[in-house]
């Protein structure tokens, strides 16, 4: 196998420059430690590369592999958990402290859309010039705002400034139920066991 060709993660057969390994075969049984000739050899003669896997144990540890089969098959085992994993997006809605009813009415009804979608929201008022000075104008909107989307909302991040803008992050109360609930029944299964 060309070594130059692949990853650099492991240092293989003739990288490895330690006197002596403690060899592993490929199906996982322990052969023992090994001068580093005499393990070259015998991934040779199986026609498989020596893969050093432990390299601070004492005697650093070898296995005997075929190493581009083993890069293959991590790199795809980490493509399913990529593609296992949820990412939750982050959706934004500004506003102004002088907004009108109307507008926070439509403001309100995006944000429950996209909390319907399973995204948090990231609600922030901008402040201009003056208005720097008239700070709990926009603390009260995002107070009123977090009270009106109780029903389908909790704040999980309490309102706070950010240079000239104050922000305040929302997130589905199903979403942060459902994860509670199923905690809260892997809990009650292992009382039970007890």
């Amino acid at each position: 196998m060309e070594a130059n060709q692949i990853s650099r993660d492991y240092r293989i057969n003739e990288e490895i420059w330690t006197p002596e390994v403690r060899l592993i075969d490929e199906t996982g049984r322990q052969l023992g430690i090994f001068s580093i000739r005499d393990a070259l050899r015998l991934a040779q003669e199986r026609d498989l590369d020596l893969v050093e896997v432990a390299p601070n144990a004492s005697p650093p540890v070898c296995r005997l592999l075929n190493y581009g089969k083993f890069l293959y098959e991590r790199a795809k085992k980490e493509r399913e958990a990529r593609k296992a994993q949820k990412v939750t997006e982050i959706k934004e809605i500004r506003m102004r402290p002088k907004i009108g009813e109307h507008d926070i009415n439509v403001k309100l009804r995006r944000v429950r859309e996209f909390l319907d979608e399973g995204a948090k929201v990231k609600i922030r008022v901008r402040f201009r010039g003056r208005e720097m000075s008239y700070q709990e104008l926009g603390r009260k909107l995002l107070d009123d705002i977090a009270a009106r989307l109780a029903d389908v909302a909790m704040v999980e991040q309490e309102p706070h400034m950010e240079g000239p803008t104050m922000l305040m992050l929302v997130t589905s109360k199903a979403k942060a139920t459902s994860a509670g609930s199923a905690s809260k029944s892997i809990g009650d299964s292992q009382s039970k066991q007890e």
